[in-house]
């Protein structure tokens, strides 16, 4: 596993950044975050949650560090912490792709 071997140190931070990935939720607002920077309001219109549901889910993303903020104003943006965080889903998601019996089977 090279220089980022899962030391036993870390299992448990590792294990808590999968497990805030595991609800849907998240990787919507994940997702919304890859195309541009966002304000709750907006995440709430393009992923049709709750604006409390949002609010919270954010909270989880900025403190386990999947995003990061900034206020400008009276608005305060989310945006993708930065590139590693897109390439970690853009991995996951090419590996589903990879493992679904249709593109398994040549269609």
């Amino acid at each position: 596993m090279g220089r980022h071997a899962l030391l036993d140190a870390v299992i448990p931070l590792v294990a808590e950044r999968f497990k805030a990935l595991a609800e849907p939720a998240r990787l919507q607002l994940l997702r919304a975050l890859m195309q541009r920077e966002h304000t709750v309001n907006e995440l709430v219109l393009s992923t049709r949650l709750g604006q409390a549901n949002v609010s919270k889910h954010l909270q989880l993303l900025h403190t386990l560090g999947f995003v990061r903020r900034r206020k400008r104003g009276l608005f305060v943006h989310y945006a993708i912490a930065d590139r590693q965080v897109a390439k970690l889903c853009a991995l996951m998601c090419a590996r589903v792709r990879a493992e679904t019996p249709r593109s398994r089977n040549g269609g």
